[in-house]
């Protein structure tokens, strides 16, 4: 009897840990496809999930890595309909119930038992039934797969500017040039805002001025960036809104300090758990500010981020740093640590 077919996966054991596993390609079940991933790419999560060995929600270890795919469809097992072999697709991270109240107000991102997808550090995937059914989306032709690996961390970002609902041409900061503030520089600028970027690599400030920002500031992180911050955002006053793509807990309390009266802050960068920040309470009550927080995605923006990239609406190559196999995914992450690079296509 022959041996059943063989592939390569990247399996997460703990802090700083991974280990590429060969093992039997799984069948997909009734309701389930197989793909074929052709490329996926590396984040600012993968990264801080490296770092912790862990996610309090998406994944629990030892478990497949990586969460930004796009692939080619190989097998589809019973009961699949409207989608065939060789079908191009692009599979979104996290699959709502669609029946808890969250999902019945078009906020799946909060669902009640919100399921997540990982292994695209992987030559296939079994995409579960509840996957294929609400987060399978067609790959538009001519959209290179690694663009199109880009529309998880696109469509986050888009559900980020729906929450934060920003006036016509905002005067924004965004805190941050990694991968989702460049995203979010590139965004703003094409829905017509003022951008500044601040950060403290030129390399990211340069990309992030390709991106549309209209003025950066390198930032020093010597205690007094809020004060210089400050001092560019509106002749002085601040900014109408600033964007904290971080994840720092110093960058949550800046952010406060440097929006006008009236203005909005997104905490959209992911702190630890646990983690607590001081609040100026005199500032967010007398100035009128709106805090928002902003999770993750929906179906409705990762639609929209599909297609945003399928119509070149930013040039998103200036994202992807490079690419590697599988291989060469923990080196990846280290590049990003030392912040020698974005993202990374990774390539089976």
């Amino acid at each position: 009897m022959a041996k059943p077919p063989m592939q390569e996966t990247l399996f997460l054991l703990g802090p700083g840990q991974v280990e590429l596993r060969k093992h039997k390609l799984p069948e997909p079940r009734p309701g389930e496809i197989l793909v074929a991933i052709r490329a996926a790419t590396t984040c600012g999560t993968d990264l801080k999930v490296f770092r912790r060995g862990g996610h309090p929600r998406m994944l629990v270890v030892p478990t497949p890595f990586g969460h930004e795919m796009s692939g080619v469809i190989v097998h589809a097992g019973d009961a699949v309909r409207g989608w065939a072999m060789n079908d191009e697709v692009v599979i979104a991270n996290s699959a709502p119930c669609g029946v808890c109240d969250f999902c019945e107000r078009g906020r799946e991102n909060l669902c009640r038992d919100l399921h997540y997808l990982n292994g695209a550090f992987s030559e296939y995937i079994v995409v579960p039934e509840r996957f294929v059914a609400r987060s399978l989306y067609r790959k538009p032709e001519g959209l290179p797969f690694e663009l199109a690996a880009l529309s998880e961390p696109l469509a986050c970002v888009i559900h980020g500017m729906d929450v934060a609902a920003l006036p016509p041409k905002s005067d924004c900061l965004v805190i941050g040039g990694g991968p989702i503030g460049l995203l979010f520089v590139a965004m703003l600028a094409a829905e017509g805002h003022l951008v500044t970027l601040a950060d403290p690599h030129e390399k990211r400030l340069e990309t992030g001025r390709a991106l549309g920002a209209s003025q950066t500031l390198e930032v020093r992180r010597d205690g007094r960036d809020a004060q210089r911050l400050r001092a560019i955002g509106g002749e002085g006053e601040g900014f109408d809104a600033v964007i904290e793509a971080t994840g720092s807990p110093a960058a949550w309390e800046s952010a406060i300090g440097v929006v006008h009266a009236g203005g909005s802050v997104l905490l959209f960068g992911g702190c630890a758990p646990g983690t607590s920040v001081a609040l100026d309470t005199h500032l967010a009550h007398y100035s009128e500010l709106t805090l928002r927080g902003a999770y993750h995605h929906r179906p409705a923006t990762f639609g929209r981020a599909i297609d945003v990239l399928a119509r070149g609406v930013f040039d998103a190559r200036l994202l992807i740093s490079g690419s590697c196999g599988l291989d060469g995914v923990e080196e990846a992450l280290h590049a990003m640590d030392r912040r020698a690079a974005l993202k990374v296509a990774v390539k089976p």
